[in-house]
C-alpha cells in the first residue's frame, strides 16, 4: 500500500473575529475570487483545512470558520444544532458582505453544509461534502461514546497535562504506523488535546446530542436529497475512513443521481490532508460547473413534487469498530 505523507500544516494564517448574535466568531478569510465556505469537521477547527487553503486561495475567496464551540470561536452555552450552525454562518457571511458561496463541508461541517443549502438555496452555488455525516446511521462507537453519562468528567480526568501528553504522544506515535487504522490518529490527538479545554468538552457533548444517539446518526439527507436536483453536487471519500463508513458514499447514486462522487485512494477520513493536490483539483473540476441558480418556483415545484421514499435503497455498512 502506498501510505501518504501526511502534509504538514503549512504557515499559519491571520485568524480574525466578528462577533455574531453577542458571541465572537474566529474565521480565516483569505484570496479573491468567487468565494468558498470551509467548514470544518466534529471537534477540529479551521486548521484542518491548511494544507489546502494557500492552493485554493490562487483562485477563490477563502472563508475557513471555527465553528461556535471549536477552536477560537467562543464556546457559550448555545444553540449546537445544524440549523442553528447554518443561521450562524449565513450571518457570518452577511457580515463579510458574501452573497453567494459553494460551500464544502467535512465531516459535521458535512452536515452542517447541507443544512445550510437547505436553509439558504439563494446563497448557495454548489456543495461538495467531503467524508460527510448524513448519508446513513453508521458511525464509529468512540464518537457514540460522547453522549454516555459520565463522559465529560472521565475526560476531565484523562486530558490532565500528564495523562493528556502520555496518550496523545502514543496516538502519534501510532500514526506513523503503515496501516489504514492509524492513518488519522494524529488528528485525534488534536482532538484530545482540545478536550483539556472544559467549555470545548461542553460544547461538543451538547453538539454530538443534537446529531447523534445510540443508534448511530439521527439527521439525515435522505428526506431531502432530492432538492439537490437544483444545486450541483460532489461528494469526496476516503477508501480508508475508520470515522464514517466510505460504504456510504454508494448511498449518493440513490439519493442524487446527478452527483458527482470521488473516493480518494489511500485515505482517511480527512483526505483534504492525504492527498491536498489532488483534492485541489477535485475543487477546480467542481467550480467549472456552472452554480445553481436560485428559483423560487423551480424549489416550489420540488418541494411540491418530493421524493419517493420507495424509490431508492439505502446501502447499510458497518461502522469501524463495531
Amino acid at each position: 500500500m502506498n501510505r501518504p505523507v501526511p502534509t504538514a500544516h503549512p504557515v499559519t494564517h491571520e485568524v480574525q473575529f466578528l462577533t455574531v448574535h453577542g458571541h465572537r466568531r474566529a474565521f480565516v478569510k483569505v484570496g479573491r475570487g468567487p468565494a468558498l465556505l470551509l467548514l470544518h469537521g466534529l471537534a477540529c477547527d479551521h486548521t484542518t483545512w491548511n494544507p489546502v487553503i494557500d492552493r485554493l486561495a490562487r483562485r477563490y475567496t477563502v472563508i475557513a470558520p471555527d465553528l461556535l464551540g471549536h477552536g477560537l470561536s467562543d464556546k457559550p452555552r448555545a444553540d449546537y444544532t445544524l440549523g442553528g450552525y447554518a443561521n450562524g454562518m449565513r450571518d457570518l457571511l452577511t457580515l463579510l458582505g458574501i452573497d453567494k458561496v459553494t460551500v464544502i463541508g467535512h465531516s459535521f461541517g458535512g452536515g452542517v453544509a447541507m443544512q445550510f443549502a437547505y436553509q439558504f438555496p439563494e446563497r448557495t452555488q454548489r456543495m461538495m461534502l467531503v467524508a460527510p455525516g448524513g448519508l446513513g446511521p453508521e458511525v464509529t462507537p468512540l464518537i457514540k461514546l460522547i453522549q454516555a453519562p459520565g463522559w465529560e468528567p472521565a475526560m476531565g480526568l484523562l486530558t490532565q497535562p500528564g495523562i493528556r501528553h502520555a496518550w496523545t504522544a502514543a496516538l502519534r506515535a501510532a500514526g506513523k504506523v503503515d496501516s489504514r487504522y492509524t492513518r488519522d490518529l494524529p488528528e485525534i490527538a488534536d482532538i484530545v488535546d482540545s478536550w483539556r479545554d472544559r467549555r470545548t468538552r461542553f460544547a461538543i457533548r451538547h453538539l454530538v446530542r443534537a446529531v447523534i444517539d445510540w443508534k448511530g446518526q439521527i439527521v439525515t439527507m435522505t428526506d431531502r436529497a432530492y432538492l439537490t436536483e437544483a444545486m450541483p453536487l460532489a461528494v469526496v471519500w476516503g477508501r480508508d475512513d475508520q470515522v464514517l463508513p466510505v460504504g456510504h458514499a454508494a448511498n449518493v447514486a440513490a439519493l442524487a443521481p446527478r452527483a458527482r462522487v470521488e473516493l480518494i485512494e489511500d485515505s482517511g477520513h480527512f483526505p483534504q490532508r492525504d492527498h491536498p493536490e489532488q483534492f485541489v483539483r477535485i475543487v477546480d473540476s467542481f467550480m467549472r460547473q456552472e452554480p445553481a441558480v436560485y428559483s423560487r418556483a423551480r424549489f416550489r415545484r420540488l418541494l411540491r413534487e418530493g421524493g419517493d421514499p420507495g424509490a431508492s435503497t439505502l446501502v447499510s455498512v458497518p461502522a469501524a469498530g463495531a
